[in-house]
């Protein structure tokens, strides 16, 4: 299967460009390659790449999903249809209609059913390890009575006599010696090329009826925030005949009361004590996969980062997980006993080069005055300020 181009570089814009200078280089292109205009070979398929890269770019939905996901975002979220489908394609004609209608002049023939949003709330976990979720739809679906055809039961639609089924009338008038011909709805059938002469009980004729639904969502691992899940097919039912809208499940993760998510990065915070930040500790870090150890070196200034590989969130649709990103903050003591002050202020005299004229505690002299072995300043802080 060949490799997709970008789309940026399929119109030749950056990936900062605006709405209105992507919509400018489109129409310049458009010009060169419609194949109205242009009759070389393989003009209408360049036509169709540069399209389709528009269709994606001018929708903001659709364009975010790109830039963050690339074209894993677009394929199997959308298809090839609903990416052509409602964009505004300014004066170059019904693009959906002339590649995947058929023809551009065609009769209209029953509506396809409207697609749905529904906003699917997750936390923080589900998104990153993927969930199943059970969600209820309401939607209109057709008559399970009359099988969607709005007849009575032992009665079927007749054609429109009016329009023969088309479900359109052309009127031909003159203006100025010269003739014009419109087309519109057929006003008797309303469009549908049928008229219903016995309505279903059920659904009043229509073919369709409101309904709830439950349904089940796979979110998958690595799912971020502005992630849309097509369902196929389980939109708004269609006109009789015409097929039923999908259904794009948007994804929102909550807010974690501890981590943060940069692409597939974790981010958290450790507060650490001034002793395991100056003379180095080793400390259990939670993440998301469960409790690990992580040592804090000697030294360890406040705000440094230590990375955890491989701790971070699974690749949406790929392999690999990113990393957890733990910046540590050292906890200052806002109470301290005369004890913890004393031996601090030693602490200090000490980094520069001095010793106070009490450094020696009573508590390091046995009853006769003599020197007993004590522990070293670090020991004693340590000591002091966790105990």
């Amino acid at each position: 299967m060949a490799t997709k181009r970008d789309y940026y570089e399929i119109l030749g814009v950056s990936k900062d460009a605006s709405a209105d200078e992507i919509k400018k280089i489109y129409r310049k292109l458009a010009l060169q390659y419609h194949p109205d205009r242009n009759k070389d070979a393989g003009a209408e398929e360049k036509f169709k790449e540069i399209s389709e890269a528009y269709a994606v770019l001018s929708d903001s939905e659709k364009r975010s999903q790109y830039d963050r996901f690339g074209h894993a975002g677009i394929d199997g979220q959308y298809s090839a249809e609903d990416i052509f489908r409602g964009a505004d394609f300014g004066g170059f004609g019904d693009i959906f209609e002339m590649f995947f209608g058929g023809g551009r002049r065609g009769p209209r023939g029953p509506r396809r059913g409207s697609d749905l949003q529904y906003d699917l709330y997750v936390t923080f976990e589900e998104a990153a390890f993927g969930v199943r979720k059970d969600i209820d739809v309401p939607r209109t679906e057709n008559c399970s009575v009359c099988s969607g055809t709005g007849a009575k039961e032992g009665t079927s639609p007749k054609r429109c006599p009016t329009c023969g089924g088309t479900g359109q009338v052309r009127t031909t008038h003159s203006t100025f010696g010269m003739q014009f011909v419109s087309t519109t709805a057929c006003s008797t059938c309303h469009g549908r090329g049928q008229i219903i002469e016995f309505p279903c009980p059920e659904c009043g004729g229509s073919g369709r009826v409101r309904k709830r639904r439950k349904l089940t969502v796979n979110v998958p691992a690595g799912a971020d925030s502005g992630l849309g899940l097509r369902l196929s097919g389980e939109g708004e039912a269609g006109e009789p005949g015409a097929p039923t809208g999908d259904l794009y499940v948007v994804i929102h993760v909550m807010e974690h009361r501890y981590f943060k998510r940069v692409d597939y990065d974790v981010i958290s915070e450790l507060s650490i004590s001034f002793p395991q930040a100056a003379l180095g500790a080793d400390v259990m870090v939670e993440t998301l996969h469960g409790k690990v150890k992580m040592n804090i070196p000697t030294g360890t200034q406040t705000h440094s980062v230590f990375r955890l590989k491989g701790k971070g969130i699974q690749h949406l649709h790929g392999h690999g997980k990113g990393d957890q990103l733990v910046r540590v903050v050292i906890k200052t003591p806002t109470k301290l006993s005369k004890e913890q002050k004393e031996l601090l202020e030693q602490f200090e005299y000490l980094g520069k080069g001095k010793k106070p004229a009490d450094a020696r505690s009573k508590s390091e002299k046995g009853e006769t005055g003599k020197e007993k072995k004590s522990k070293g300043i670090f020991e004693k802080v340590k000591d002091a300020l966790e105990g």
